[in-house]
């Protein structure tokens, strides 16, 4: 919940590929003043309707000043679509099922200043059709990594470090299984709020973590939740991982050394992560997300992995801070160009669907014709050896929170 994160790219699809050309991308922070209430309104704290209702209009604008500012900065003034992940504020999960989700950031907003069709609410469709409506990572890892698992004959696994964790495991010949794994930044976050009286934010390039020690005994404590040995599908989010749940494992040890509960938390989300990886046989690990800026945390994860090699997506043509943001405009322009998706074996939704609701920009509505093919992959072009598009390519600025799922 620290800001927005806002790309812009422009697709195309070629037959059964989609190619992506990353044109640049933004972090913008939040007001100060929306960023304390939209963290005061997560549980377990409650929230009025009509303080939701703030919330909901005020992040909406927050999102259309910064796909405003996307367009004007980083598409020339041009783009034809905006996708809109929105800040996650509640999902809710029950017995290992997703009820439903709320996403916050009122796409009206988006619409009203940028004058273009919006795609928002991307998670809705999957849940209604049984799925976890998440992770959505799945989709552009499922179909960017598919050729490296082929090249390889093993899985390659995308992995994002957000406030929560999650994976995607892509075989060679198989369809791909996402989930969340736990907490990513969440707990780290959390933890350097209370150790600083609530001067930081995050422990920044894991400064407390490293001159800390493991916590055998909190470690432990953490590591018998129950969300942990859970089947996938599955997804959890801050209304789990978050203050009054690290309190309580707290109160259950003897009293912990500032740097140590960061050390310790930086192993939690390490092991827990490198397990997954290790269940599935990962050939390699391609890791994003704000996560990947923390020596501390990469350092543990990579010892953890041992002989599996853990890269950044800017390695692989992606930028790590960006996939998020560009994930989403993926997501747009698939629910533009009439093309499911979803990854119903990730999510664990009845079958493919369509994403999204469409909100009308300032001129009617007027999407391609639908394609008839089915997509199975994402090539990242370089900008340097992009021709500049043409139609039917579309430029999608795309925004989303850039601590969120």
């Amino acid at each position: 919940m620290d800001g927005v994160d806002v790309a812009v790219a422009d697709l195309r699809l070629r037959s059964d590929q989609v190619e992506l050309v990353p044109l640049g991308h933004a972090e913008l922070d939040y007001p100060a003043e929306l960023r304390a209430a939209l963290v005061a309104a997560l549980p377990p704290a409650t929230c009025t309707a009509g303080e939701l209702c703030a919330l909901d209009t005020r992040t909406g604008q927050a999102f259309a000043s910064a796909a405003s500012h996307a367009v004007a900065t980083l598409a020339d003034g041009h783009a034809d679509l905006v996708a809109s992940l929105g800040q996650t504020i509640y999902h809710w999960v029950e017995d290992n099922h997703c009820l439903g989700t709320l996403q916050l950031g009122q796409p009206a907003w988006i619409a009203e200043a940028t004058g273009l069709p919006v795609v928002a609410d991307l998670r809705a469709r999957d849940v209604a059709a049984g799925g976890h409506g998440a992770p959505l990572a799945s989709t552009l890892d499922a179909l960017w990594l598919r050729e490296l698992a082929e090249t390889s004959g093993r899985p390659a696994v995308g992995l994002n470090i957000g406030g929560i964790a999650n994976i995607t495991v892509v075989t060679p010949d198989g369809p791909a299984l996402a989930y969340d794994t736990g907490p990513g930044n969440a707990l780290l976050d959390v933890a350097a709020g209370l150790v600083s009286g609530g001067a930081l934010r995050q422990d920044t390039g894991g400064a407390l973590a490293r001159r800390g020690q493991v916590r055998t005994d909190l470690l432990d404590v953490l590591l018998a939740d129950d969300y942990y040995p859970a089947p996938p599908p599955k997804s959890t989010g801050k209304e789990h991982f978050n203050a009054e749940y690290l309190r309580r494992a707290l109160g259950r040890v003897p009293e912990v050394a500032d740097a140590d509960l960061l050390a310790t938390l930086v192993e939690l989300t390490a092991r827990t992560i490198a397990a997954e990886c290790r269940r599935h046989n990962a050939g390699l690990v391609v890791g994003s997300g704000g996560g990947m800026r923390n020596p501390a945390l990469v350092a543990a994860l990579a010892a953890r992995l041992g002989a599996t090699p853990l890269r950044t997506s800017d390695e692989l043509g992606l930028p790590a801070d960006a996939k998020e943001a560009y994930l989403t405009a993926l997501l747009g322009f698939l629910t533009w160009a009439g093309v499911p998706a979803n990854q119903p074996s990730a999510t664990g939704a009845a079958g493919p669907r369509l994403l999204g609701s469409i909100t009308p920009g300032a001129r009617p509505l007027r999407p391609p014709e639908p394609t008839t093919s089915s997509v199975t992959r994402l090539r990242i072009v370089t900008p340097d050896s992009h021709t500049p598009t043409t139609p039917p390519a579309t430029r999608d600025a795309a925004g989303g929170p850039s601590a969120n799922r």
